[in-house]
């Protein structure tokens, strides 16, 4: 079974659009999607409108949220702090999967994984998906 962490945008995307293709992540066989505290207040945040924010409510009954803990890991990134501490809650949650549009912080790091934790846009974890991989 994946273990899919969720990162902040990819709430967002599924909350902001209802036919984003995103919401494929909610059917799928054998996934336990995963997100953090942080990552639902922050897209949480950034939604518009009321209705949006009802819908994140809606996508997130099917989620596991975790909690971050102050536990100190070392983690091989060079991150902002506030995307170390969503890494370092989906590593926490031993999660098999890291799924996340902020190419701007880590494209470096997809396709690669970090203490167990395979980071990918949606896009590839979808094309693994259909070919079987991991």
């Amino acid at each position: 079974m994946d273990r899919v962490f969720l990162d902040a945008n990819v709430l967002f995307s599924a909350a902001y659009r209802p036919q984003s293709r995103l919401r494929r992540l909610w059917t799928l066989e054998g996934v336990q999607l995963v997100t953090s505290v942080q990552a639902v207040e922050e897209a949480r945040r950034n939604l518009r409108s009321r209705a949006q924010r009802e819908e994140l409510g809606r996508l997130l009954e099917g989620v596991e949220i975790v909690a971050v803990s102050s536990r100190p890991i070392n983690l091989p990134v060079n991150l902002p702090e506030e995307d170390r501490t969503v890494l370092l809650a989906a590593v926490e949650a031993k999660a098999t999967h890291f799924l996340t549009g902020d190419f701007r912080h880590f494209s470096a790091y997809y396709g690669k994984e970090i203490l167990g934790v395979l980071i990918l846009a949606p896009a590839e974890y979808f094309r693994l998906r259909e070919q079987g991989g991991r």
